[in-house]
C-alpha cells in the first residue's frame, strides 16, 4: 500500500512530471512483482491508466510485442534494470518510443 500512498503524494504535490509519475509507478510495481507470469504487462496497463488520467497518451512502450523474446524485449528490461539502480531515463524514453 506504501507505492499508492507514494503516487498520490507524487500527484499531490506535483513532484514528478505525469509521465514520471506514470513510469515511477510501473518500476515500482514490477518489483513488487505480484503474478508468476505477466508483472510487466499488468505495470503497463496501470502505468497507461494513470498517464491518461493525468492528461498525457498512453504510452508506447516501444511500439512492439514485450512479450516475445526480441530487441525491443531486451531494451525494456536494460532499462528496468538501469531503474532498479536509480537511473529511470531509459525507462521513461523506452515508454515513449
Amino acid at each position: 500500500m506504501a507505492l499508492f500512498g507514494d503516487a498520490r503524494s507524487w500527484i499531490a504535490n506535483h513532484t514528478y512530471p505525469p509521465d514520471q509519475i506514470a513510469v515511477r509507478f510501473h518500476h515500482q510495481l514490477v518489483l513488487i512483482h505480484l503474478f508468476p507470469n505477466g508483472n510487466g504487462r499488468h505495470a503497463r496497463l496501470i502505468a497507461d491508466l494513470i498517464a491518461t488520467k493525468l492528461g498525457r497518451p498512453a504510452f508506447t512502450w516501444g511500439s512492439a510485442n514485450l512479450v516475445n523474446e526480441g530487441e525491443a524485449r531486451a531494451t525494456y528490461l536494460e532499462a528496468i534494470r538501469a531503474a532498479d539502480d536509480g537511473d529511470l531515463q531509459p525507462l521513461l524514453k523506452f515508454a515513449r518510443s
